[in-house]
C-alpha cells in the first residue's frame, strides 16, 4: 500500500506538474513585472489633475436650474459639476431611483443611469459624436497636444475591468504626447475613463494581462474566466504540495546516496529542480494558494452582513432646492483653482465639496457658500447609527495600519484615496464590523467584517506582502520579493524543461 501511494504521488507530481509549472513560471515572472507596472487605470487623482479648472466667471446654471431643465426631481445619488465631457462644464447626475432602492441593494457601477447636462444651456447629452469625443480628449490632453481618433471598442486588452461595463462602448483616442498615451472615452457620458501609456501597454502583456489570465476575457471563454483561474489555482496548489512531498521523500536527510549527495540527481536540470523545489516550495504554495483566495472562490469571504444605514447616519438623502447656491457663488468663495464640484448630504446638510488638482477638498455650505467644518463629536454620534448594534470601541487613525493603508497607484488595490486622519468604529455585531469614516468630509470610506479581515491576510498579506514594516522599508520589500520570485521561476522553468523532455520521449515512443 505504501509503495502504491508513493507511486501515485510520483505520477501526480510528474503529469500535473507539467501543466502547473507552465502557469507557475508565467505567474512568477509576470508578478515581478506587476511590482512596477500595473494594469492601466485612471486614478481619481489623475482624473482631477487632467480636468480643466472650472471658470469662476461663467454664469453657469444652478444645480436646481439644471435638474429642472431635464425634468429630474427627487433625491439623487450623485451630483457633480466639471469640465468632464466635451471639454465644457457639465452636470453629471445619478437619480437615486435609477441607482438603488431603499432596501440597500447594491448599486450599479458609475456611469449607468448617469444623466449629463450642459451647465450653460441645460441641454441633456443624448449621444456622443466624434466632435464631442475629440473635445473630451483635447481637454484631457491639455493645450498643444494633438489628438487622433482611433476606433470604438467594446473591450480590449486594457479595458477588461468590470467597472467600465457601464461606459461601453469605449472610444479609443491617441495623444501625441511623449508617453504615447491612449485614452478611452465613455460611450455613455463622454468622460475620459481610462488612460494607458505606451510603456504600460507594452509591459502589461508580460504583466497583469497574462498574470490574471485575461486572454480568456472578451471571447468564448469569458463566462468561464473566473472558474478557469480558480480551478487552475486549485490544481496548482495540489501540484505544489505533492511536489514538496515528493521532493522531501527523495532527499536523504540521514544517509547520503552513493554519490555523496543527498539528492538522487547528481547534476543538470533535475538537480536544479529538486533543490529549488525544496528551497522555494513554501513560497510557491503560499503564492498559488493566496492567488486562489484573491478570487473569493464560491464567495467564501461574503459574510451576508446587512448594509450600513448611511442615510440614517447622514440624516437623509441628497436633494437639491432653489436655495442651493450657483457654481459662480461657490467658486468665488474659494481661493484656488477647482476641477470639480460635488454635492453631498452630510450630517443633515447639503454640502458642496470643491476638489482641486490635489489635496483635500474644500467644504462649503451649499446654501450660503460659507466654509464648513465637520464636528468630530457630531460625526461620531451620527456614525453610531450605521448599524443597530452598539459600538464597542472607537479609534482615531492618524497613520496607516495593517487594515487601513495605501498602495502605489499602479497596484491592484492602489489608486483609491486613503485619507488621514479617520475614525474607526468597531461595532459589537455578529460580523465584528469595522467602519472607516473620513474626519474631513464625514464620508463613510468603507467597512470590513471578520470575513474581509481574513481575506486581507489570506490574499493581500500572503500574495502581495502588504505588511507595513516591510512596505515602509523599500527597497527591502523589492529585494525580498524579487529573490523569492526568481527562486520560484527557477523551480517552474526547470519543471517545464523536464516535462517537455519527458513528453518528447513519450511521443517518440508512440
Amino acid at each position: 500500500m505504501r509503495i502504491r501511494l508513493k507511486r501515485y504521488l510520483f505520477l501526480i507530481h510528474r503529469w500535473l506538474g507539467i501543466v502547473a509549472c507552465v502557469f507557475f513560471a508565467m505567474w512568477f515572472i509576470s508578478g515581478v513585472v506587476m511590482m512596477y507596472i500595473g494594469y492601466p487605470k485612471l486614478t481619481e487623482r489623475d482624473r482631477l489633475q487632467h480636468l480643466p479648472p472650472l471658470d469662476a466667471q461663467l454664469n453657469l446654471l444652478s444645480p436646481k436650474q439644471a435638474l429642472d431643465a431635464v425634468g429630474i426631481t427627487g433625491p439623487l445619488t450623485e451630483l457633480r459639476l466639471a469640465n468632464a465631457s466635451g471639454g465644457k462644464p457639465v452636470y453629471l447626475v445619478i437619480p437615486k431611483s435609477r441607482h438603488h432602492d431603499a432596501s440597500g441593494h447594491k448599486r450599479p457601477p458609475p456611469g449607468k443611469g448617469t444623466v449629463v447636462i450642459d451647465a450653460q444651456s441645460g441641454e441633456r447629452l443624448r449621444s456622443v459624436d466624434l466632435q464631442h469625443l475629440l473635445a473630451s480628449a483635447a481637454a484631457y490632453a491639455g493645450s498643444g497636444i494633438p489628438v487622433t481618433y482611433l476606433d470604438s471598442v467594446d473591450e480590449d486588452a486594457f479595458t477588461h475591468s468590470r467597472g467600465l461595463d457601464a461606459h461601453r462602448p469605449l472610444h479609443r483616442l491617441q495623444l501625441a504626447d511623449d508617453d504615447g498615451t491612449q485614452i478611452y472615452v465613455s460611450g455613455t457620458t463622454g468622460e475620459v475613463v481610462r488612460d494607458a501609456t505606451s510603456n504600460e501597454r507594452l509591459w502589461n502583456y508580460a504583466g497583469a494581462w497574462i498574470h490574471w489570465l485575461y486572454p480568456f476575457r472578451g471571447n468564448f471563454f469569458d463566462p468561464y474566466q473566473a472558474d478557469i483561474v480558480i480551478w487552475l489555482s486549485i490544481l496548482g496548489t495540489v501540484a505544489a504540495v505533492v511536489g514538496t512531498i515528493v521532493g522531501i521523500m527523495r532527499w536523504r536527510f540521514s544517509k547520503p546516496y552513493r554519490s555523496g549527495s543527498r539528492s538522487p540527481y547528481q547534476g543538470g536540470i533535475m538537480r536544479w529542480h529538486h533543490i529549488a523545489g525544496l528551497l522555494f516550495a513554501l513560497i510557491t504554495i503560499t503564492w498559488i494558494f493566496s492567488g486562489l483566495m484573491s478570487m473569493n472562490p464560491w464567495r467564501i469571504f461574503n459574510s451576508g452582513a446587512p448594509p450600513l444605514q448611511t442615510e440614517l447616519m447622514q440624516g437623509g438623502v441628497l436633494t437639491i432646492s432653489a436655495q442651493d447656491a450657483s457654481p459662480k457663488t461657490l467658486l468665488a468663495a474659494i481661493d484656488r483653482p477647482i476641477s470639480e464640484l460635488r454635492w453631498t448630504h452630510t450630517l443633515g446638510q447639503t454640502t458642496a465639496q470643491a476638489y482641486g488638482a490635489g489635496g483635500l477638498p474644500v467644504l462649503l455650505n451649499s446654501h450660503t457658500a460659507e466654509p464648513r467644518v465637520i464636528d468630530p463629536d457630531v460625526l461620531l454620534a451620527s456614525a453610531r447609527q450605521l448599524l443597530q448594534e452598539p459600538v464597542a470601541s472607537v479609534e482615531q487613525l492618524n497613520q496607516y495600519d495593517l487594515y487601513y493603508y495605501a498602495r502605489d497607484p499602479h497596484t491592484m488595490g492602489g489608486g483609491n484615496e486613503k485619507p488621514l486622519p479617520i475614525l474607526r468604529l468597531i461595532f459589537d455585531d455578529p460580523h465584528a464590523t469595522w467602519v472607516h469614516i473620513d474626519l474631513h468630509t464625514g464620508a463613510v470610506l468603507g467597512k470590513i467584517d471578520s470575513h474581509r479581515r481574513t481575506s486581507r491576510w489570506l490574499f493581500a498579506m500572503l500574495h502581495s506582502w502588504d505588511w507595513l514594516p516591510l512596505l515602509d522599508r523599500r527597497p527591502l520589500w523589492d529585494i525580498v520579493l524579487i529573490i523569492l520570485s526568481m527562486g520560484g521561476a527557477v523551480l517552474s522553468i526547470t519543471g517545464v524543461i523536464i516535462g517537455w523532455r519527458r513528453l518528447g520521449k513519450k511521443l517518440r515512443s508512440i
